[in-house]
């Protein structure tokens, strides 16, 4: 009888670069900066990301490109996003009243300062991240934009989607 072995290895691989975006503009006025400076044409996605945690539910915006003729996925994902929770008052004059407390959410909390993450899938040796970067950092709008080193991101889960 064979023995068959199944490596978890293989589907821990990461097979795409991560680029964490520094600005102050809407999400959509971003793509459309992105758009004019990269050969992408990024549109609103109608599958947000969803996230649940013990303060609630919240979605975060993303912005989709297929690249057909080099297999290339592109996303630009929201990093920051708020929740409202509904709480009474405690026992005081204005006990009836509901209180809205938001929170804020982030899609990979170890990054709480960035706005904004470019997702980049099935990327080749052809293609320069750096090139990349460059041109995304002579957006004038963006303040920085860098590589993110995939191995120091705690919460990987978040970006499966």
């Amino acid at each position: 009888m064979a023995i068959h072995k199944l490596d978890l290895g293989e589907f821990d691989e990461i097979d795409y670069h991560l680029i964490a975006i520094h600005t102050s503009l809407e999400d959509y006025r971003l793509a459309y900066f992105i758009n004019q400076n990269l050969p992408i044409n990024l549109g609103k996605n109608e599958n947000e990301i969803q996230i649940n945690i013990k303060e609630g539910e919240t979605k975060f915006s993303r912005f989709y490109f297929y690249d057909v003729e080099k297999a290339i996925s592109w996303n630009l994902i929201q990093n920051k996003n708020e929740v409202i929770q509904q709480k009474k008052n405690g026992q005081n004059l204005f006990s009836n009243i509901n209180v809205e407390v938001s929170t804020k959410v982030y899609l990979l909390p170890e990054f709480k300062k960035v706005d904004y993450f470019l997702k980049i899938e099935n990327i080749d040796e052809a293609m320069d991240v750096l090139k990349i970067q460059s041109i995304l950092n002579t957006i004038e709008s963006i303040t920085t934009a860098y590589s993110v080193e995939t191995n120091k991101i705690k919460s990987k889960n978040n970006l499966i989607f």
